[in-house]
């Protein structure tokens, strides 16, 4: 027996040392590190997270507003590549391909019936700009395989999904994530839907998980009066900053109503936090998810990415609504899930707050911290989709299978 006496401070390179060393069988010290980050993160709390440099790309490209490749979005059934959506002006489009082609061949290698995983797909078909990448597919109603040699390009992701007038002067815009792009899509939107008379807003965060926190900054900025505070934000290494509204705002003048669910996070609580301590509009829907904690990156030589919580953020009124994560991760994030079973999705009476965390508006509305956005106006889930008659057709992939092949 061998004791060996370390300080503790250097306790875990001590370790990774000795295992390199002296293990049984041969492993990689750079794979131990790989796997020790993740669970040091976890026990810190559900947001900090190490992204593995192979990871990167897929994590940030949707946030960065473009990525490089054909311009395609598919979907894997019966073990064939199945295009869903060609993403208007992508080099996929402008080749002729089609939603609902059946990809069998990539640069000449059969990938139908291969059990091809959708990481093996999109490792095939993204690359860089100008290289090219040779697709066969079988479209239905045509005989043989039709081939296409597409080069590659780059690919915007767009973060406004729909935009449109509902009725009269009210008009309507879903956004599903907040990215670089998001404010002028979202300038863009407003313009062609003024164009069309509109004078009320209807913005539908629901299922947007967030993204950048300047992203929706920016956006309440264009509602927000010259000097209304939007959030401010603060940590244990970071001071106070304070986040204002500053002139000449896109929309200060256009009703608002915002729409969010339990799946509304982030950066969707900031704009909606905002814009309900300000007294500037009407939140309708259920509770939000409840993330009040801001990651600051950290980049590696190796391509790699740590982002780590540094700060929470609070609203105008000061209101800090990040859910609780003293019971871990897992518990965390079945809280969601927990809310289907406790009512809480049907009944707004299911939602209990603690009265030490109640806050009031500048116009005299309650408003609580601690657990999401709480809207000023409930409306119960649509529990259509939750039904096992329901669940049971999507994972057989019935509607993707009705809408290809009639």
């Amino acid at each position: 027996n061998f004791v060996h006496k370390v300080p503790l401070y250097n306790k875990l390179d001590a370790i990774l040392g000795y295992i390199q060393e002296e293990y049984v069988d041969p492993i990689s010290k750079d794979s131990l590190i790989e796997m020790a980050i993740p669970n040091i993160l976890q026990n810190l709390d559900p947001h900090s997270v190490y992204i593995p440099a192979a990871e990167f790309n897929e994590v940030n490209d949707p946030l960065e507003g473009e990525f490089e490749g054909i311009g395609v979005e598919f979907n894997i059934q019966k073990d064939t590549i199945i295009v869903i959506n060609v993403i208007k002006g992508g080099p996929s489009e402008k080749k002729g391909v089609m939603a609902g082609d059946r990809i069998v061949k990539i640069n000449d290698t059969i990938v139908a019936g291969t059990k091809i995983s959708n990481n093996d797909v999109i490792h095939k078909l993204k690359g860089k700009k100008n290289t090219s990448v040779k697709i066969s597919v079988l479209r239905k109603s045509v005989k043989n395989l039709i081939s296409f040699n597409i080069v590659r390009d780059k690919i915007p992701l767009y973060s406004v999904d729909a935009s449109f007038i509902v009725k009269k002067d009210i008009g309507y815009i879903k956004i599903s994530k907040f990215a670089k792009n998001t404010l002028n899509e979202f300038r863009s939107a407003v313009s062609e839907l003024e164009k069309l008379g509109m004078k009320k807003i209807i913005l539908d965060l629901r299922e947007n998980g967030g993204g950048y926190l300047d992203a929706a900054t920016n956006l309440a900025d264009e509602f927000l009066k010259d000097g209304s505070l939007i959030v401010y934000t603060k940590g244990r290494a970071k001071p106070k900053v304070n986040t204002f509204a500053t002139t000449d705002g896109f929309c200060e003048n256009q009703k608002l109503v915002i729409l969010i669910d339990e799946m509304s996070a982030s950066a969707s609580e900031i704009l909606a936090g905002a814009i309900q301590d300000n007294d500037r509009g009407t939140i309708i829907g259920r509770r939000s998810f409840g993330k009040g904690l801001v990651q600051e990156p950290v980049f590696f030589n190796d391509g790699s990415s740590l982002r780590l919580t540094v700060a929470r953020y609070y609203t105008p009124t000061g209101r800090c609504i990040q859910r609780s994560y003293k019971n871990g991760v897992m518990s965390y994030y079945e809280e969601i899930a927990s809310r289907f079973h406790n009512g809480e999705i049907e009944n707004k009476d299911s939602i209990k707050f603690n009265n030490s965390l109640k806050f009031k508006t500048p116009g005299g509305k309650i408003v609580y911290g601690g657990g999401g956005i709480m809207p000023d106006i409930f409306v119960p889930a649509d529990t259509t989709n939750i039904t096992n008659y329901f669940r049971d057709a999507v994972n057989l992939a019935l509607i993707y299978r009705f809408a290809f092949d009639y």
